[in-house]
């Protein structure tokens, strides 16, 4: 490879990289516009290394690219939300059933030391931070159970995760989550799968019953709610 090619892959790669950071510590909100001329200019390069940035994160469906409008960040449906958690679920089983078999102190020592600065970072009310550690902390579960391909999917649900905690968590909800991770990680220190499944599961299930994901017709209810004097001042009207 060309030192030219190796040094443009790398500044895209880089990019790309931020742009993710940003969106998984939710600095970047679902619904925001990302504007190719402000990008370029933040990062100093053209239109069309942003365009095939862009374009990266909408194949992994972290970005949605729409028609003659521009990309902006995406907005999961309740539908996405869900089949995430699901998807989530199925693959972190697996991942911390293997982690069981092949994890080393060296491992249980990093794994402490993301707990320690994810409580840390709750405790400083820094909830971007907390999150992104949260996320780390999953991924180097996946990481410590030695597939490659489950590290790649695991990554694409941790970012759609936390566009999902920013559109639909219950703003009274506290995603505080450092003590879920210490105790998975006395379960693996143990070597007990069937103890360390539970508690994942547990641990995604309690991240999904803080979110507002009701039905499809959820909108329409908040509004009849909103605008529920209006329905009864229509029904007084009637009577008189």
């Amino acid at each position: 490879m060309k030192i030219a090619e190796k040094g443009k892959r790398n500044q895209d790669n880089w990019i790309y990289q931020e742009v993710f950071d940003a969106i998984l510590e939710q600095r970047l909100a679902p619904g925001t516009k990302l504007s190719e001329d402000a990008l370029g200019e933040v990062f100093g390069v053209s239109r069309t290394v942003i365009r095939k940035v862009l374009l990266r994160l909408s194949h992994e469906k972290i970005v949605a690219i729409r028609p003659n409008r521009g990309a902006v960040v995406s907005i999961p449906s309740i539908k996405e939300a869900k089949d995430t958690f699901d998807a989530r679920r199925w693959i972190e089983r697996g991942v911390v059933r293997r982690a069981c078999e092949t994890i080393s102190k060296a491992d249980i020592g990093i794994l402490t030391k993301l707990v320690q600065k994810e409580h840390e970072a709750y405790a400083d009310n820094n909830k971007s931070e907390g999150i992104q550690l949260s996320g780390a902390f999953h991924l180097k579960l996946a990481e410590i159970a030695g597939n490659e391909t489950l590290q790649e999917y695991l990554k694409e649900l941790v970012t759609r995760s936390s566009l999902i905690v920013a559109h639909y968590e219950n703003n009274s909800a506290h995603t505080c989550t450092h003590n879920d991770h210490k105790d998975l990680i006395t379960a693996l220190a143990e070597g007990n799968s069937d103890k360390a499944v539970a508690l994942m599961e547990d641990h995604l299930q309690a991240i999904e019953d803080k979110l507002n994901l009701s039905d499809a017709d959820s909108e329409t209810n908040n509004l009849k709610q909103i605008f529920s004097s209006v329905a009864i001042n229509r029904t007084d009207a009637h009577q008189t």
